[in-house]
């Protein structure tokens, strides 16, 4: 082999060093940005009547919120933001004339199977004394016992007396914004025409609403390292292999690392 043959080679790897390193440097902004946090967005469904056979069609929305709130006091806000009209303010009163029946809970979604989900199928059966009366509800998310973060709103729904026949089910698909981590659940339940907070339920009420596995889709996605060819001769395919395989172990480490964080 001629000598201009093995420096071409040798700047060859050096080229693909350099581009490997270039990639290490983009994964680590990635994994810096994640952990300082970044906005919130999901996909809700709400289905009003026929309970978790979701008779009728459902109503859909797409919800972003800023960054979850992960330090400070856990306080029950009872204000639904961008929900009230203007000028209208939620009152944290509470009524004994209405309350929460039954709650029930299902995770879905974990496509890397690591036991943690994106996906929360709540249904929740609310009542009251009156024949009827006009209501939403707002829901919340806590990680690691940290500040309640609003998630999803309901729209406007009726229930009547102590029927079940007014479950409402709220399906959510946390898409991003979401660390992998211990999170609870909290429902609060308002008048439609004044706002006035009527009643809640969360994790110190039934165990239905806590410690539930979550993270968001973009943490769920499972990570495949396919197997590199390695060269063993004198070209440079040897270093190009060796670097694609540091390149998949680096990224495994990092989301594990990523997960592991909280």
């Amino acid at each position: 082999m001629s000598r201009k043959t093995s420096r071409d080679e040798y700047r060859l790897s050096q080229t693909v060093i350099a581009v490997i390193y270039f990639l290490l440097f983009g994964l680590l902004s990635l994994a810096a940005a994640a952990e300082e946090g970044g906005d919130r967005t999901s996909l809700t469904r709400q289905f009003a009547t026929g309970g978790r056979d979701h008779t009728g069609a459902p109503v859909e929305t797409e919800d972003r919120h800023r960054s979850l709130v992960v330090d400070g006091k856990r306080t029950r806000t009872s204000i639904a933001s961008g929900k009230l009209d203007s000028g209208v303010q939620g009152v944290q009163s509470g009524s004994n004339e209405f309350w929460f029946y039954a709650v029930d809970l299902v995770l879905f979604g974990d496509d890397d199977h690591d036991g943690y989900f994106f996906g929360i199928d709540l249904l929740f059966d609310a009542d009251t004394i009156w024949s009827s009366a006009d209501v939403y509800a707002v829901l919340y998310l806590s990680l690691d016992g940290g500040p309640w973060n609003e998630y999803a709103v309901t729209s406007d729904f009726l229930i009547g007396g102590a029927t079940g026949d007014d479950e409402y089910v709220v399906v959510t698909e946390l898409q991003s914004g979401y660390p992998t981590g211990s999170y609870d659940v909290l429902i609060e339940l308002f008048d439609s025409a004044t706002g006035e907070y009527l009643a809640g339920i969360g994790p110190e009420e039934t165990s239905e609403l806590g410690y539930l596995t979550l993270e968001d889709m973009q943490l769920d996605a499972p990570v495949i390292v396919r197997p590199v060819a390695v060269s063993h001769g004198h070209g440079g395919g040897g270093a190009v292999g060796i670097g694609l395989i540091a390149l998949s172990g680096f990224a495994l480490a990092l989301r594990r690392r990523s997960r592991s964080r909280r």
